[in-house]
């Protein structure tokens, strides 16, 4: 196995030519399919498009929705004649909106109507009133100067604002030669993807990854999970955050495979599509696979098609991984671990691995990457066994940080190692598990109290459907522990009933001393617990009860 050098453009036309006829992309909800040939005419008519509009090579176009079929087309139509996809939050509002649009110089934006209950169109046009009045194509932002172009995804007409139905007919009547020689001044070392990091533990910043970061992290993930090109891959996270455009569709285009798509997670939606198209691969993070464990129709569908799929993005529960391999007979299942900084995937088990190993560790490092444990305090490697800082190094590794070159040397250090800000510990054979972040981590009265140990443990309890465990400010101790917990429905679980379970078993200082029973998490749309935010939850529902933390 060798590291590829290909752009995103010029495999999707590999596949075009060797493969015409086999199916790229599925929506089975709506019986749409592309095959690669299919799929490449039509990324080459918007490609052309761009140009028309004045979108040139460096230059970032964003997207700001969710998996519809067109974000897939925008992707490959900037990444062919050298432009910057930037990938916008579904979940942003519209100050958010605005700090992405000029923190990433977007020079044309790509939306859907909203989402949730957010109104897309709204925003632009509060936040860009000139659209109403200009003629398209001569954008004069006074908010956002960098901004040239709006489009609406789909066929609606909107003032000042193109379609993507009007783009692709334009595209049709353009001459080949811009376009080819587009394709021709790109490179697979040139930045093709900005990803905003979730802002889970501060504020968001650009990660700039290039084609050979993402398409080689796809490739590696793809070969731990043996793919070829009859592997059909249930895709239900979200195309703009790493886990969907680089493990997912970046691991099917290095392999020819087939992805089978779903617009917005829906755990209905998923188990008919897997049964449906006969998928062989599911992804999700752990929230979205407990959602289709204990749906009330779960047991209707047929699954027998799965065999492998990827459990990451958050940290995997061992019991829902056990029933991922046995109840849904994705018996391959792996897990892969690291960030957007790093392509995303650092390490990630195999399917050789016993089922031991995938349910209680994040493998090892993949082919080309280095991981390392470091003391945070020291820089110095950790032992075997010792926790520390969770470090990586090889291709994976960003660019940088978009125009924040400090924050860049905050996180690469001279030697190229990315610090993840993430704990862990490393086995002799190099097997990775992951205790917690650093910023997670509970300090009570001077004793080290990671998250994730507490979680495993009560995950234990046959009551409890989904747990997160952080720290609450305390005047005695520094912080207290506690528990947020999702009882599964038609159970009941009492405070008294999770105290008498933790004791004894795990240490006193580890056992929750706050336990709050909650019906959801706040969370990222890409799925990730927002756990800086439990803390004002947990703070919330003391004062409703009269209490404060001791």
């Amino acid at each position: 196995m060798e590291l590829i050098e290909y752009t995103l453009g010029s495999l999707l036309e590999k596949h075009a030519q060797e493969l015409p006829e086999h199916e790229f992309i599925v929506y089975p909800d709506r019986n749409l399919r592309f095959t690669y040939a299919e799929f490449n005419d039509r990324v080459d008519k918007l490609a052309s498009a761009l140009l028309t509009l004045g979108v040139k090579k460096g230059d970032k176009v964003g997207v700001w929705a969710k998996n519809v079929p067109d974000w897939l087309t925008i992707l490959f139509a900037t990444a062919k004649i050298g432009g910057i996809l930037v990938t916008v939050n579904t979940n942003y509002k519209l100050s958010e909106l605005e700090f992405i649009l000029k923190n990433a110089d977007i020079q044309t934006i790509c939306i859907t109507a909203g989402y949730r209950d957010s109104d897309f169109v709204k925003m632009i046009y509060e936040l860009i009133p000139e659209l109403t009045t200009c003629e398209r194509g001569h954008l004069v932002s006074s908010r956002c100067p960098m901004l040239k172009n709006v489009v609406y995804i789909g066929h609606e007409k909107l003032r000042g604002i193109y379609n993507t139905a009007e783009l692709i007919q334009l595209g049709t009547y353009q001459p080949k030669d811009r376009l080819e020689q587009a394709k021709a001044e790109t490179n697979c070392f040139d930045v093709v993807n900005m990803q905003y990091t979730s802002g889970t533990t501060g504020f968001p910043k650009g990660v700039m990854l290039t084609h050979h970061n993402i398409l080689n992290n796809g490739n590696t993930v793809g070969e731990c999970m043996h793919y070829t090109p009859a592997d059909r891959v249930l895709t239900c996270v979200p195309l703009f955050h790493c886990f969907g455009c680089v493990l997912a569709l970046c691991a099917v285009i290095t392999h020819g495979s087939t992805m089978v798509m779903v617009e917005d997670f829906d755990p209905l939606i998923v188990l008919a599509s897997v049964q449906s198209e006969r998928c062989t691969a599911l992804y999700g993070v752990p929230t979205m696979f407990i959602a289709e464990l204990n749906h009330p129709m779960f047991h209707l569908f047929d699954l027998t098609s799965l065999r492998t799929g990827i459990m990451a993005g958050a940290p995997c529960p061992i019991e829902t991984m056990k029933q991922v391999m046995e109840r849904m007979h994705c018996k391959d299942i792996i897990s892969v671990y690291g960030l957007t900084e790093s392509s995303p995937g650092m390490t990630a088990t195999r399917v050789t691995d016993s089922p031991e190993i995938r349910a209680t560790t994040v493998g090892r490092a993949l082919p080309f990457v280095e991981v390392k444990i470091v003391d945070p305090e020291t820089g110095k490697d950790a032992p075997t066994g010792v926790q520390g800082e969770i470090c990586c190094r090889g291709y994976n590794v960003m660019k940088g940080y978009y125009n924040n070159p400090e924050a860049t040397q905050e996180v690469i250090d001279t030697d190229g190692w990315l610090h993840s800000g993430d704990l862990g510990e490393m086995d002799e054979k190099g097997y990775l598990r992951v205790t917690g972040r650093i910023k997670e981590m509970i300090i009570r009265g001077g004793e080290n109290i990671y998250p994730r140990e507490i979680e495993n443990f009560l995950y234990k309890m046959p009551e409890i459907e989904a747990v997160e465990v952080s720290g609450l400010p305390s005047p005695k101790y520094g912080e207290q522990v506690a528990a947020y917990i999702r009882v599964k429905k038609g159970c009941s679980l009492t405070f008294e009933d999770v105290r008498v379970f933790c004791r004894g078993n795990i240490a006193r200082y580890k056992i929750p001393k706050y336990i709050f029973f909650v019906d959801q998490f706040p969370m990222t749309a890409s799925g990730k617990i927002q756990k800086y935010k439990l803390k004002d939850i947990g703070l919330a529902m003391l004062k409703e009860r009269n209490e404060e933390v001791v």
